[in-house]
Protein backbone atom coordinates (compact mmCIF):
# COMPACT_ATOMS: atom_id res chain seq x y z
CA UNK A 1 0.00 0.00 0.00
CA UNK A 2 1.24 3.25 -0.94
CA UNK A 3 2.11 6.17 1.55
CA UNK A 4 -0.43 8.35 -0.06
CA UNK A 5 -2.93 5.39 0.14
CA UNK A 6 -1.77 5.09 4.01
CA UNK A 7 -2.60 9.06 4.68
CA UNK A 8 -5.88 9.35 3.31
CA UNK A 9 -7.05 6.19 5.38
CA UNK A 10 -5.78 7.68 8.24
CA UNK A 11 -7.68 11.09 7.01
CA UNK A 12 -10.54 9.23 6.55
CA UNK A 13 -11.29 7.35 9.72
CA UNK A 14 -9.91 10.66 11.40
CA UNK A 15 -13.02 12.00 9.69
CA UNK A 16 -15.38 9.20 10.73
CA UNK A 17 -14.32 9.45 14.28
CA UNK A 18 -14.96 12.47 14.60
CA UNK A 19 -18.47 12.81 12.37
CA UNK A 20 -19.41 9.45 14.52
CA UNK A 21 -18.83 11.91 17.98
CA UNK A 22 -20.19 14.80 16.60
CA UNK A 23 -23.38 12.58 15.94
CA UNK A 24 -23.26 11.13 19.59
CA UNK A 25 -23.06 14.52 20.87
CA UNK A 26 -25.80 15.92 18.60
CA UNK A 27 -28.13 13.05 19.57
CA UNK A 28 -27.19 13.17 23.62
CA UNK A 29 -28.23 17.41 23.32
CA UNK A 30 -31.08 16.40 21.39
CA UNK A 31 -32.24 13.85 24.17
CA UNK A 32 -30.69 16.78 26.83
CA UNK A 33 -33.93 19.12 24.62
CA UNK A 34 -36.71 16.66 24.47
CA UNK A 35 -36.32 15.67 28.12
CA UNK A 36 -36.14 19.41 29.11
CA UNK A 37 -38.96 20.21 27.27
CA UNK A 38 -41.03 17.12 28.54
CA UNK A 39 -40.37 18.59 32.21
CA UNK A 40 -40.89 22.64 31.11
CA UNK A 41 -44.45 20.60 29.64
CA UNK A 42 -44.88 19.19 33.16
CA UNK A 43 -44.05 22.48 35.24
CA UNK A 44 -46.33 24.72 32.59
CA UNK A 45 -49.04 22.18 33.41
CA UNK A 46 -48.24 22.50 37.38
CA UNK A 47 -48.09 26.10 37.52
CA UNK A 48 -51.86 26.03 35.24
CA UNK A 49 -52.97 24.29 37.99
CA UNK A 50 -51.63 26.35 40.48
CA UNK A 51 -52.88 28.99 39.21
CA UNK A 52 -56.51 27.92 39.27
CA UNK A 53 -56.58 26.75 42.37
CA UNK A 54 -55.29 30.49 43.35
CA UNK A 55 -58.06 32.16 41.45
CA UNK A 56 -60.74 29.38 43.12
CA UNK A 57 -59.14 30.51 46.82
CA UNK A 58 -59.60 34.09 45.86
CA UNK A 59 -62.75 33.64 44.49
CA UNK A 60 -64.13 31.53 47.61
CA UNK A 61 -62.42 33.62 49.80
CA UNK A 62 -64.08 36.92 48.09
CA UNK A 63 -67.00 35.47 48.00
CA UNK A 64 -67.31 34.22 51.36
CA UNK A 65 -66.32 37.95 52.72
CA UNK A 66 -69.50 38.81 50.94
CA UNK A 67 -71.37 36.23 51.99
CA UNK A 68 -71.04 36.83 55.67
CA UNK A 69 -71.57 40.50 54.79
CA UNK A 70 -75.54 38.95 53.58
CA UNK A 71 -76.05 36.93 56.24
CA UNK A 72 -75.13 39.20 58.80
CA UNK A 73 -77.72 42.00 56.87
CA UNK A 74 -80.67 39.31 56.89
CA UNK A 75 -80.00 38.14 60.36
CA UNK A 76 -81.20 40.89 61.99
CA UNK A 77 -84.55 42.05 60.31
CA UNK A 78 -85.22 37.70 60.34
CA UNK A 79 -84.46 38.01 64.26
CA UNK A 80 -87.60 40.32 64.11
CA UNK A 81 -90.04 38.51 61.93
CA UNK A 82 -89.43 35.41 63.34
CA UNK A 83 -90.04 36.61 67.08
CA UNK A 84 -93.21 38.51 65.61
CA UNK A 85 -94.49 35.37 64.21
CA UNK A 86 -94.50 33.83 67.32
CA UNK A 87 -96.02 35.76 68.75
CA UNK A 88 -99.08 36.04 66.05
CA UNK A 89 -99.30 32.22 66.88
CA UNK A 90 -99.30 33.02 70.53
CA UNK A 91 -102.65 35.48 69.21
CA UNK A 92 -103.77 32.43 66.69
CA UNK A 93 -106.44 31.11 68.99
CA UNK A 94 -108.14 34.33 70.08
CA UNK A 95 -108.54 35.73 66.66
CA UNK A 96 -109.70 32.53 65.06
CA UNK A 97 -112.25 33.05 67.76
CA UNK A 98 -112.95 36.53 67.39
CA UNK A 99 -113.54 35.49 63.54
CA UNK A 100 -115.76 33.04 64.51
CA UNK A 101 -117.84 35.54 67.18
CA UNK A 102 -118.02 37.95 64.19
CA UNK A 103 -119.61 36.04 62.28
CA UNK A 104 -121.94 34.71 64.40
CA UNK A 105 -123.09 38.22 65.33
CA UNK A 106 -123.07 39.26 61.41
CA UNK A 107 -125.91 36.50 61.23
CA UNK A 108 -127.49 37.21 64.38
CA UNK A 109 -130.96 39.12 64.35
CA UNK A 110 -131.10 40.18 67.91
CA UNK A 111 -127.92 42.88 67.46
CA UNK A 112 -128.61 46.13 66.44
CA UNK A 113 -129.24 46.85 62.77
CA UNK A 114 -126.39 49.38 62.27
CA UNK A 115 -123.54 46.89 63.96
CA UNK A 116 -124.80 44.22 61.67
CA UNK A 117 -124.72 46.51 58.91
CA UNK A 118 -120.51 47.07 59.64
CA UNK A 119 -120.29 43.53 60.02
CA UNK A 120 -121.65 43.05 56.69
CA UNK A 121 -119.83 45.61 54.64
CA UNK A 122 -116.55 44.18 56.87
CA UNK A 123 -117.14 40.38 54.76
CA UNK A 124 -117.11 42.15 51.27
CA UNK A 125 -113.55 41.73 50.67
CA UNK A 126 -113.41 38.07 52.54
CA UNK A 127 -115.61 36.43 54.93
CA UNK A 128 -115.20 35.72 58.40
CA UNK A 129 -115.41 32.28 57.93
CA UNK A 130 -112.87 31.73 55.28
CA UNK A 131 -110.37 34.13 57.22
CA UNK A 132 -110.57 31.94 60.10
CA UNK A 133 -109.90 29.14 58.08
CA UNK A 134 -106.73 30.28 56.40
CA UNK A 135 -105.37 32.63 58.94
CA UNK A 136 -103.70 29.19 60.17
CA UNK A 137 -102.16 27.64 57.19
CA UNK A 138 -101.02 31.79 55.98
CA UNK A 139 -98.96 31.58 59.88
CA UNK A 140 -97.59 28.07 58.94
CA UNK A 141 -96.57 29.22 55.42
CA UNK A 142 -95.43 32.13 56.90
CA UNK A 143 -92.97 30.11 59.48
CA UNK A 144 -91.83 28.00 57.20
CA UNK A 145 -90.35 30.80 54.40
CA UNK A 146 -88.68 32.22 57.85
CA UNK A 147 -87.00 28.90 58.01
CA UNK A 148 -85.72 28.50 54.76
CA UNK A 149 -84.75 32.10 54.82
CA UNK A 150 -82.61 30.72 58.33
CA UNK A 151 -81.49 27.45 56.48
CA UNK A 152 -80.19 30.05 54.40
CA UNK A 153 -78.18 32.44 56.13
CA UNK A 154 -76.96 29.49 58.56
CA UNK A 155 -75.45 27.80 54.98
CA UNK A 156 -73.79 31.17 54.16
CA UNK A 157 -72.40 31.48 57.66
CA UNK A 158 -70.78 27.99 57.09
CA UNK A 159 -69.24 29.04 53.92
CA UNK A 160 -68.01 31.82 55.14
CA UNK A 161 -65.85 31.48 58.08
CA UNK A 162 -64.55 28.08 59.66
CA UNK A 163 -66.62 26.61 62.93
CA UNK A 164 -65.01 26.75 66.31
CA UNK A 165 -62.45 23.95 65.99
CA UNK A 166 -63.07 20.96 67.77
CA UNK A 167 -60.76 18.41 66.13
CA UNK A 168 -60.17 15.74 68.34
CA UNK A 169 -59.40 11.84 67.48
CA UNK A 170 -62.54 10.23 66.10
CA UNK A 171 -63.35 7.46 64.28
CA UNK A 172 -64.78 7.90 60.74
CA UNK A 173 -66.61 4.57 60.14
CA UNK A 174 -68.81 5.39 63.29
CA UNK A 175 -69.36 8.79 62.42
CA UNK A 176 -70.87 7.51 58.62
CA UNK A 177 -72.89 4.78 60.95
CA UNK A 178 -74.26 7.94 62.83
CA UNK A 179 -75.17 9.98 59.57
CA UNK A 180 -76.99 7.54 58.01
CA UNK A 181 -78.88 6.85 60.44
CA UNK A 182 -79.92 10.48 60.94
CA UNK A 183 -80.50 10.67 57.67
CA UNK A 184 -82.53 7.67 57.07
CA UNK A 185 -85.78 9.18 56.87
CA UNK A 186 -84.63 11.63 54.16
CA UNK A 187 -83.02 8.19 52.38
CA UNK A 188 -86.34 6.00 52.65
CA UNK A 189 -87.25 5.60 48.89
CA UNK A 190 -83.51 4.62 47.73
CA UNK A 191 -81.57 1.54 48.09
CA UNK A 192 -78.50 2.48 50.30
CA UNK A 193 -75.09 0.20 49.87
CA UNK A 194 -72.94 0.76 52.22
CA UNK A 195 -69.37 -0.62 52.56
CA UNK A 196 -68.07 1.10 55.38
CA UNK A 197 -64.44 -0.47 56.69
CA UNK A 198 -63.00 -0.40 59.93
CA UNK A 199 -60.69 2.85 60.25
CA UNK A 200 -57.62 4.75 61.76
CA UNK A 201 -58.69 7.36 64.10
CA UNK A 202 -57.87 10.27 62.67
CA UNK A 203 -57.87 13.87 64.10
CA UNK A 204 -60.83 16.08 62.74
CA UNK A 205 -63.63 18.47 62.97
CA UNK A 206 -65.95 15.17 63.70
CA UNK A 207 -69.40 17.79 63.03
CA UNK A 208 -68.10 19.31 59.85
CA UNK A 209 -66.77 16.34 58.34
CA UNK A 210 -70.29 14.42 59.59
CA UNK A 211 -71.68 17.62 57.56
CA UNK A 212 -69.90 17.03 54.23
CA UNK A 213 -71.33 13.20 54.38
CA UNK A 214 -74.57 13.96 55.05
CA UNK A 215 -74.58 16.66 52.45
CA UNK A 216 -72.87 14.11 49.79
CA UNK A 217 -75.48 11.52 50.90
CA UNK A 218 -78.65 14.25 50.38
CA UNK A 219 -77.41 15.24 47.09
CA UNK A 220 -76.91 11.59 45.48
CA UNK A 221 -80.75 10.70 46.38
CA UNK A 222 -81.88 14.45 44.82
CA UNK A 223 -79.89 13.05 41.79
CA UNK A 224 -82.25 10.17 41.77
CA UNK A 225 -85.40 11.45 42.13
CA UNK A 226 -85.74 12.41 39.01
CA UNK A 227 -84.21 8.93 37.45
CA UNK A 228 -87.68 7.06 37.26
CA UNK A 229 -86.66 4.35 35.00
CA UNK A 230 -84.51 1.90 36.90
CA UNK A 231 -84.11 1.53 41.27
CA UNK A 232 -82.39 4.39 42.39
CA UNK A 233 -79.07 3.44 44.47
CA UNK A 234 -76.69 5.71 46.87
CA UNK A 235 -73.76 4.28 47.57
CA UNK A 236 -71.34 4.79 51.18
CA UNK A 237 -68.17 3.37 51.46
CA UNK A 238 -65.14 4.11 53.90
CA UNK A 239 -62.12 2.61 53.80
CA UNK A 240 -58.23 3.80 54.58
CA UNK A 241 -55.60 3.81 51.86
CA UNK A 242 -51.59 4.22 52.79
CA UNK A 243 -51.81 7.63 54.89
CA UNK A 244 -55.66 8.61 53.89
CA UNK A 245 -58.98 8.00 54.72
CA UNK A 246 -61.37 7.81 51.86
CA UNK A 247 -64.92 8.93 51.93
CA UNK A 248 -67.10 7.57 48.77
CA UNK A 249 -70.84 8.51 47.65
CA UNK A 250 -71.94 7.28 44.63
CA UNK A 251 -75.67 7.09 42.87
CA UNK A 252 -77.52 6.17 39.56
CA UNK A 253 -79.17 8.85 39.29
CA UNK A 254 -79.37 12.00 36.34
CA UNK A 255 -74.92 12.26 36.57
CA UNK A 256 -73.79 16.09 35.56
CA UNK A 257 -72.20 17.53 31.77
CA UNK A 258 -68.97 18.83 31.92
CA UNK A 259 -70.62 22.71 32.51
CA UNK A 260 -71.95 21.44 35.66
CA UNK A 261 -69.07 19.41 36.77
CA UNK A 262 -67.42 22.70 36.42
CA UNK A 263 -69.18 24.57 38.52
CA UNK A 264 -70.69 22.30 41.24
CA UNK A 265 -68.05 24.35 43.71
CA UNK A 266 -69.29 27.39 43.35
CA UNK A 267 -71.70 29.22 46.10
CA UNK A 268 -75.74 29.65 45.10
CA UNK A 269 -75.18 27.37 41.95
CA UNK A 270 -77.44 24.20 42.10
CA UNK A 271 -79.02 22.57 38.96
CA UNK A 272 -82.19 22.05 41.43
CA UNK A 273 -85.72 23.17 41.22
CA UNK A 274 -86.86 26.62 42.69
CA UNK A 275 -86.74 26.16 46.68
CA UNK A 276 -85.32 22.71 46.50
CA UNK A 277 -81.60 23.73 47.25
CA UNK A 278 -80.09 26.65 47.69
CA UNK A 279 -76.57 25.81 45.68
CA UNK A 280 -74.40 26.02 49.33
CA UNK A 281 -74.43 22.44 50.00
CA UNK A 282 -71.07 21.68 47.38
CA UNK A 283 -69.24 25.04 48.85
CA UNK A 284 -69.84 24.32 52.34
CA UNK A 285 -68.49 20.64 51.36
CA UNK A 286 -65.19 22.50 49.58
CA UNK A 287 -64.65 24.37 52.75
CA UNK A 288 -65.02 21.55 54.85
CA UNK A 289 -62.29 19.36 52.91
CA UNK A 290 -59.65 21.97 51.88
CA UNK A 291 -59.59 23.17 55.98
CA UNK A 292 -58.92 18.95 56.64
CA UNK A 293 -56.09 19.28 53.75
CA UNK A 294 -58.02 16.86 52.36
CA UNK A 295 -59.14 16.88 48.08
CA UNK A 296 -62.23 15.58 46.55
CA UNK A 297 -62.62 14.05 43.14
CA UNK A 298 -65.89 14.14 41.07
CA UNK A 299 -66.57 11.38 38.31
CA UNK A 300 -70.47 11.51 36.51
CA UNK A 301 -71.77 10.47 33.69
CA UNK A 302 -75.04 12.21 32.18
CA UNK A 303 -77.91 9.30 32.54
CA UNK A 304 -75.19 7.25 34.39
CA UNK A 305 -74.54 8.79 37.84
CA UNK A 306 -72.13 10.61 39.89
CA UNK A 307 -69.21 9.40 41.98
CA UNK A 308 -67.37 11.64 44.52
CA UNK A 309 -64.27 10.86 46.44
CA UNK A 310 -63.17 12.74 49.51
CA UNK A 311 -59.53 11.75 50.57
CA UNK A 312 -58.31 12.94 54.37
CA UNK A 313 -55.11 12.61 55.27
CA UNK A 314 -54.82 10.69 58.76
CA UNK A 315 -53.48 12.95 61.51
CA UNK A 316 -52.90 11.08 64.80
Amino acid sequence: MSEQNIDYKRAYERERKARDELEGLLEAQTRRLYEANIELEDKVAMLEKQKNVILKTEKMATLGTLAAGVAHEINNPLAYVSSNIESLFDFNDTLVGLLHLARELSQSEEIDPDLKAKFVELQKGMSFELMAEDIVDIGVDVQEGVRRIAGIVSNLLSFSRPKENKSSNVNLAEVSRSILKLAASQLRNVVVKTEIEEVPETCCNADAIGQVILNLLLNAKDACESELTRQSCVGLSINAIQEHILISVSDNGVGMDETTLTKIFEPFYTTKDVGKGTGMGMAIVYGFIEEHNGTIHVESKLGQGTSITVSLPIIN
